[in-house]
């Protein structure tokens, strides 16, 4: 079987992979048992140095690396630029503060020592998106792999020619063989990799369904799971909020790559005292997006990744208004290109509301009061992050215990920081990346006695 990355801007191919074979499958699998017993083995302070080696690699590769996703999956050429460099930062951040990270925990108790240690476990499985196809990938491999653990890359079809950069990534920096593998195959192959003996998690990043799939697989197996699914993100703003700032915030948090992150703000939940005066002029910022060649330094909004995707915003759209919402702006699909669309009156049972919306639309919502604003944020299904906008700085944060999500961001988009643990609640999924917490999560947190 052979895999084809298509430019959804032109539909053109960019090149075909050939999928692994079973017997290569095995080797590969066989392969990162063998390099898990070595690579576990290297100190801390020397795997670190390599890590540090591969964020300059990143850096040194940014136009190389930028094309390629711009051209996989449409994100325009200037974003592409700003994920490579996040991923080159995440790659700094642990080099930094991994042993630290990792060293011992001292805990006093009646013995003569006691203290926990953090040892790695062995080759972790990385099931992982399209939408930011390097950064969902850097943000897993930078902690997994300097904690002493080997990974194996299982990237969405449409991407492959990114994976196999990524895998380049760390061959380049030093890594030690097999340490770091890219798997070209389909995912119909999950349960023989959760199976093998030498893979003892998985990270998955991906839809509600892929999440459900990948985790039942990986309890039958007895094996960890990390499961970042799905959002639909509120961006609350409240009657004193600085209406111009919130706007600006809230375009970039709705449109940054074309609409397609988990943790963009998809349902804008405004107190009614500022209902109109926040559409109005969000919706003009919108109609001045420029659209067209994700390759052209100028476009702000490109294609989306493929057709389907496109086709099903499009059909979220007519249905939403079928059943009451207002077309605003925007609203035609063309391909896979889907115009930067508002709907205002958005009400729950519609699907702007209850489903996430994977595309450049924005869902218009009116709350009576603050109150009320959180009872809407919290009707939804997912549990990634909030945004509150606001001038009572004081009053948002005593009310944080509001909100069941992973992320409170208070005049602020939802976003990921290495320096901050990310991840959600309900079907949004559970486990922590990023931060300490990340690092921890495929760790044996190994306790030592001594008498």
């Amino acid at each position: 079987m052979e895999f084809k990355s298509i430019n959804p801007y032109n539909g053109k191919e960019i090149e075909s992979h050939k999928e692994h074979s079973d017997s290569e499958l095995i080797s590969i699998l066989d392969n990162a048992g063998v390099a898990f017993k070595s690579w576990s083995k290297v100190p801390v302070e020397k795997r670190c140095d390599f890590l540090k080696k591969a964020g300059q690699v990143l850096r040194d590769n940014t136009e190389d690396y930028a094309g390629m996703i711009t051209m996989e999956m449409g994100k325009p050429v200037s974003e592409s630029r700003a994920e490579i460099n996040k991923c080159a930062w995440v790659c700094d951040y642990y080099a930094d503060n991994a042993a630290e990270f990792l060293a011992d925990q001292i805990i006093e108790t009646d013995a003569q020592k006691s203290f926990v240690r953090h040892d790695p476990i062995g080759c972790v499985l990385a099931v992982m998106p399209w939408n930011f196809p390097f950064w969902q990938v850097f943000r897993f491999a930078a902690p997994t792999l300097v904690a002493g653990n080997t990974g194996l890359l299982k990237h969405s079809s449409n991407v492959f020619g990114c994976s196999k950069q990524i895998e380049q990534v760390f061959i380049k920096a030093g890594f030690p063989e097999n340490v770091f593998q890219n798997l070209i195959i389909h995912h119909d192959k999950t349960e023989t990799i959760m199976s093998h003996k030498a893979v003892q998690a998985v990270s998955l990043t991906g839809s509600e369904k892929a999440g459900s799939s990948v985790a039942a697989i990986a309890g039958r197996n007895i094996k960890r799971s990390l499961l970042e699914l799905g959002g639909s993100n509120a961006f609350i703003v409240w009657e004193d909020a600085d209406i111009d700032k919130a706007v600006k915030t809230a375009l970039t948090a709705r449109m940054l790559n074309c609409g397609q992150s988990c943790i963009a703000a998809k349902r804008f939940i405004l107190t009614e005292g500022i209902y109109d005066e926040f559409v109005s002029k969000f919706s003009e910022a919108v109609s001045k997006l420029k659209s067209g060649d994700p390759l052209d330094e100028t476009t702000q909004i490109g294609p989306l990744a493929r057709v389907d995707l496109a086709d099903e915003l499009q059909k979220q759209v007519k249905i939403s208004i079928e059943q009451g919402a207002e077309l605003l702006s925007g609203g035609k699909q063309n391909g896979a290109y889907h115009d930067p669309t508002v709907l205002g009156n958005v009400k729950p049972g519609m699907p702007a509301f209850d489903e996430e919306t994977f595309g450049p639309l924005a869902a218009m919502i009116k709350a009576k009061d603050e109150d009320d604003a959180f009872r809407l944020s919290e009707l939804s299904p997912f549990g990634l992050g909030l945004t509150v906008c606001t001038t009572n700085i004081e009053k948002a944060i005593s009310m944080a215990y509001k909100v069941s999500d992973g992320a409170y961001f208070v005049n602020e988009l939802v976003k990921s920081d290495p320096r901050l643990p990310f991840g959600g609640t309900k079907i949004s999924g559970y486990g922590r990346e990023l931060s300490k917490d990340g690092i921890m999560e495929f760790i044996n947190r190994k306790t030592v006695y001594i008498k």
